[in-house]
């Protein structure tokens, strides 16, 4: 068995769930506790995939979290992952674990579909390198899970068409563009998922959701084809709790020949520091975290933030008021992500780029419309905003922000299905997360409690570049003082 990311056969060996009997409850069970279970052998890969299978199939269809569900091939794989267990010979960290992996991730056997009508349906032909991570390591691929368009939107489509709805309230969308990753871990449809994050795109979707979302530092997790124009794609991790969100990141980081600019794999473990204490961690908070000005956050984000800013001080950190100074991001990124949308549909024929969605086209034809140096002064802004960052972390060990300004809001009137009906471009709300995607470095959404509706709001801590390990820690201890995942009620959806 692999134990080099920091776990051990003796982490596996904790005592069995309590609730492993139930089978309503597996679905539910972190992959941590799924992985004490198979060790034990109250619980096997076989049923808890079979669980899964029956929940996505009873709720999908209108909660359209999934672009292609490959149950053959996860039960297959189920089989082979039992019997592994049996011989007490487990492949690697997350054997037997159901997972899913987001639309612009390949996955050999499927087709990749982006998001789009416009691209093939023929199947990949080999694994993006998180795919292939995850089958060294055991994991049961469950599928693909819906995207925004490209990754270049907010709102995303399931395989049926539908609006990728918010588990915690159907008339609301669950954020973009991993949109349908978060949305299955919410609602109890796989405990772990994989998604990419290149302007928000994890964090979130994490927050709207009630989930955690990491986003890590520029190529600790390796991406094919390697994105690094403008706005990079961060593979990362989606989960119910930052220790299984660190579990996943351990199996997804490490170098692959196929990225040029990957990092080197880290020495320890990534769980080794989780439970170190914050005394004496410099936090520094904002909600004006560049020239835009602070946000407008909705009452429910405003009592959330500023209650883990206490929680934060209570656990020995030093928190205090961060002027960043910024330039202001929101124009860099969206002349970025314009570039982006006119290179990526140039790739197409005619008569393909005709199935691309409204979206995707104004923002590329916003992208056509650039010169050269429009593009290169904003890449020289990017520059200047990670060096401006770069600077308040001497002062700030931390910047802590709240994830979005407000909870999820509504699906807009008329939201398009696939046939591709209009839609508003979604680069255009100044927000907390997009500017650290410039910058590169490491930052998670971790759920810091509810609207006065009862919806998700999230937090969002930022560490220096590289500096993961310590956005992980804090996170954990944030989330062990603040309370554990809570399930949406999903009376909607029957269940």
């Amino acid at each position: 068995m692999m134990l080099s990311a920091g776990m051990s056969t003796q982490a596996h060996r904790a005592a069995a769930p309590a609730s492993a009997s139930d089978p309503e409850a597996l679905p539910w069970l972190s992959a941590s506790d799924l992985l004490a279970g198979y060790s034990s052998g109250e619980l096997s890969p076989v049923t808890v995939v079979d669980a899964v299978l029956a929940r996505i199939a009873s709720f999908d269809d209108r909660l359209a979290a999934f672009a292609l569900i490959d149950a053959a091939g996860a039960r297959a794989a189920a089989q082979a992952s039992a019997e592994r267990w049996r011989q007490g010979a487990p492949a690697g960290l997350l054997d037997g674990v159901p997972v899913s992996l987001k639309d612009l991730l390949a996955v050999a056997g499927l087709p990749l579909r982006r998001g789009s009508r416009a691209t093939s349906e023929v199947p990949s032909a080999e694994d993006s390198p998180a795919a292939a991570r995850l089958r060294q390591h055991g994991a049961v691929i469950l599928g693909t899970t819906a995207t925004a368009e490209f990754g270049l939107g907010g709102h995303a489509h399931g395989a049926s068409g539908e609006p990728t709805r918010n588990p915690w309230d159907p008339a609301r969308t669950p954020g973009g563009s991993s949109s349908g990753a978060v949305a299955a871990v919410a609602a109890g449809l796989g405990p772990i998922a994989v998604g990419t994050d290149g302007g928000g795109s994890i964090r979130v979707p994490a927050a709207y959701s009630g989930v955690v979302g990491f986003k890590p530092s520029f190529g600790r997790v390796p991406h094919a084809p390697a994105s690094f124009i403008g706005v990079p794609a961060h593979v990362g991790p989606i989960a119910r709790s930052v220790a299984d969100a660190t579990l996943l990141f351990s199996v997804l980081t490490g170098p692959d020949a196929r990225d040029p600019f990957h990092l080197p794999r880290q020495a320890e473990g990534w769980h080794q520091h989780l439970s170190e204490p914050l005394t004496g961690l410099r936090i520094g908070f904002t909600t004006a975290p560049d020239a835009a000005g602070p946000r407008a956050l909705d009452p429910g984000t405003a009592a959330a933030f500023h209650e883990a800013i206490i929680v934060l001080r209570s656990l020995g950190a030093r928190v205090d008021e961060a002027r960043l100074g910024l330039p202001e991001a929101g124009p860099v990124q969206r002349i970025l992500a314009a570039g982006r949308a006119a290179l990526t549909i140039r790739a197409f024929p005619p008569e393909q780029r005709a199935l691309i969605g409204p979206e995707v086209l104004e923002l590329a034809r916003a992208g056509e419309s650039l010169t050269a140096v429009d593009y290169l002064e904003a890449e020289a802004a990017r520059v200047s905003l990670a060096e401006a960052v770069a600077l308040a972390h001497q002062r700030f060990d931390l910047l802590l922000t709240p994830t979005a300004p407000t909870s999820a809001p509504l699906l807009p009137t008329g939201v398009p299905v696939a046939s591709g009906a209009p839609a508003k471009p979604g680069w255009s709300t100044p927000g907390f997360a997009s500017i650290f995607s410039l910058t590169r470095q490491p930052a998670i959404s971790v759920p810091a409690g509810r609207s006065p509706d009862g919806l998700p709001v999230g937090i969002q801590l930022v560490g220096r570049f590289g500096d993961d390990a310590l956005v992980l820690r804090a996170a954990h201890q944030f989330e062990q003082r603040r309370g554990p995942f809570a399930r949406p009620s999903l009376a909607w959806l029957g269940g």
